[in-house]
């Protein structure tokens, strides 16, 4: 047992462990056979140590335990009934028994009343909202420059001001916008431009990193690419271009999604690009220190130049992935200009489930080993699995499942420019983000495969009928943190704050591995997890396992148990075979650090003990000083 992987480690959270002889089961258990085991290890008890009243095992266990083929306790005709359909039930793919695909609810779908679009306090809207209600499209609103903490300080405003040396000793400080514009103004003049003539560029107006910053990713992109895909000697001056638009394209404040307040932004396609065409030449002030203590230490970076730097063939293929969406945004004739609203939903701890008194049941699943959040689960709540800095390792060398998320869809970049870190009970929420390319492989396999037509529909605000949900799950040190009821607690809250309804008609939930892979998240629990934060939002749930078939077949089973028993999701909580299964969690994660220090010969520290605070009840478990790296067995994405 201590060599299996952590996909199976984690069975014993949901399942009767069939073969295990590492923790003794209780006398009249053992008598049971292994149906009703699996059974009690999904439906936990009412009252502590005793049978739920519905069902009859006690009794059936007692006067059958002489046989090993003591005939399961007698259930309802309906029940049995409901589990024969549900085990009858199949898709051609074969992908999931509890709900095909097309049963789940799409954004196209609900009818959400939005009526015209307007601004408030929490909303702010920078396209001329009379303008578009008359049906004249996106037309930039008016406004004034705000240079300020809870805007962003944009590279045009009249109080960004830089530092010019000229002389040995001489210095003056000068419009840092007056020299950006002359810098790209004769870039933008260009028939073709190098790139060598981006970093000179660059370097003019961010001259305090002359010697730090490395363009060696891009001067690499532009030799190693033919210019039959994208011609970037001419699609250079066109990004600068429209990036000395900004003025005309954004000219009131753009407020910041700041921590512990629900707010949202709602921009134009155009206006986004021309952010995007800034950050690209790297325009934006005091966005380039990386500290934590500096103005804007709390938020993602925006600058683009840690992609110039540092070449390798996942900034190959994210340079193409980007560029490409420049190549469709400075073209007149095939740029759209519809909205993208961002939203970031901010909840009090007093404004989460208490979860041991949940009495909302399994909603429906849809399981599939094959396909993808991105594109089966396209029109459906697709869920980012997110870092708390959003956006990830998107502009540096990260590409999971974030990353290559933002880059289908670089719209989604500049929600890093004035997001601000996620905290535990906060989510942020992109609706109308239009998807530009397509993809193959994950990691270093991870390419750029074309453009991609979207032919999603508009709603009434001429948004993509796209939603993208991103919650950041906890990053564990140690695998064993997340067997921790008060870690399993905060990622029901993290997932439920994005799960939660805010309309009475909302589409269902595309999801998978959140907060797996490098975030050490055990596959099992974060499914099982998800499905009871879906159950509490009484949303549906299409989950996507990646290919593993074993999670797929796990997650059948559990929830056909769950919905066939008709569990609560307060059950599943309040249980003593919750408790259990996270010390047995504990146990195998010992088990296997254990296992790997005698097989190495790796120096095990005194034992120490953890604590599995799930209502009081204390375990403990040796504490192995393995690196995590090796009791992976199998990767899993994130």
């Amino acid at each position: 047992m201590a060599r299996r992987n952590d996909s199976s480690q984690m069975r014993d959270l949901i399942q009767a462990d069939k073969s295990s002889g590492s923790v003794s089961e209780p006398p009249e258990m053992a008598r049971r056979n292994d149906s009703s085991q699996e059974k009690d290890l999904i439906q936990f008890d009412k009252s502590s140590g005793q049978a739920r009243s519905s069902s009859p095992t006690s009794s059936s266990s007692s006067s059958s335990s002489s046989s090993s083929s003591t005939t399961q306790p007698s259930c309802s005709a309906d029940v049995s009934s409901r589990r024969v359909k549900a085990a009858r039930m199949r898709t051609k793919d074969g992908s999931s028994s509890s709900c095909p695909l097309k049963k789940l609810k799409y954004l196209r779908q609900c009818d959400l009343k939005l009526g015209r679009l307007t601004f408030s306090r929490t909303h702010s809207v920078l396209v001329d909202v009379d303008e578009f209600n008359c049906g004249k499209g996106a037309v930039p609103q008016g406004g004034k420059d705000m240079w300020h903490g809870n805007f962003v300080k944009m590279p045009c405003s009249p109080s960004s001001m830089m530092v010019v040396k000229f002389g040995h000793k001489q210095q003056t400080s000068r419009w840092r916008w007056e020299v950006i514009f002359k810098k790209l103004s004769a870039l933008a003049e260009k028939t073709t431009a190098s790139a060598e003539d981006v970093e000179k560029a660059i370097m003019k107006y961010n001259p305090k990193y002359k010697g730090q910053w490395s363009f060696d990713a891009l001067y690499s992109f532009v030799k190693v690419i033919p210019k039959t895909e994208n011609d970037f000697t001419k699609l250079f001056p066109k990004i600068a271009a429209l990036a000395l638009k900004l003025p005309e394209y954004v000219k009131k404040g753009l407020p910041l999604l700041k921590k512990g307040n629900t707010a949202a932004v709602t921009l134009s396609q155009v206006q986004i690009s021309c952010l995007l065409a800034n950050a690209f030449f790297c325009t934006f002030p005091y966005r380039n220190a990386t500290g934590a203590t500096g103005e804007y230490g709390s938020y993602p970076s925006i600058n683009f130049t840690r992609l110039f730097g540092q070449w390798s063939s996942r900034k190959k293929e994210k340079l193409r992935a980007i560029l490409h969406y420049f190549h469709v945004m400075t073209d007149k004739l095939t740029r759209p200009n519809g909205l993208v609203t961002f939203e970031r939903r901010c909840y009090k701890a007093t404004d989460m489930p208490n979860w041991r008194c949940c009495e909302e049941k399994m909603n429906e699943l849809h399981v599939a080993s094959g396909g993808t959040i991105e594109t089966e689960g396209a029109g459906l709540l697709q869920v980012d699995f997110a870092a708390s800095f959003i956006g990830g390792g998107v502009l540096g060398s990260g590409l999971v499942q974030e990353e290559i998320l933002f880059l289908l869809n670089p719209e989604l970049i500049v929600s890093r420019l004035f997001t601000e870190k996620l905290g535990d009970t906060e989510c942020l929420i992109v609706t109308g983000s239009q998807q530009f390319s397509r993809y193959s492989g994950f990691g270093d396999s991870f390419e750029w495969a074309g453009p991609h037509r979207d032919h999603l529909g508009r709603d009434d605000w001429d948004r993509q009928q796209r939603r993208i949900l991103a919650i950041d799950a906890t990053n564990f040190k140690h695998q064993r943190d997340q067997y921790n009821m008060t870690n399993v607690t905060r990622e029901l809250n993290k997932a439920y704050c994005g799960f939660k309804r805010r309309e009475s008609d909302e589409p269902d939930i595309a999801t998978g591995k959140w907060g797996c892979g490098v975030f050490n998240g055990d596959p099992q629990l974060k499914a099982v997890i998800q499905l009871m934060a879906a159950a509490r939002a009484k949303r549906g749930l299409a989950f996507f396992t990646f290919q593993d078939k074993e999670l797929k077949k796990g997650l059948q089973r559990t929830h056909h148990t769950l919905v066939t028993d008709g569990a609560t999701v307060g059950e599943r909580v309040r249980g003593k075979r919750l408790k259990r299964s996270l010390v047995v969690g504990l146990k195998k994660i010992k088990n296997t650090a254990s296992d790997f220090a005698l097989r190495h010969r790796t120096t095990v520290q005194p034992p120490g003990k953890l604590l599995c605070r799930a209502e009081g009840v204390r375990s403990t478990c040796e504490s192995v000083p393995v690196p995590l790296e090796h009791l992976q067995e199998s990767p899993v994405r994130t």
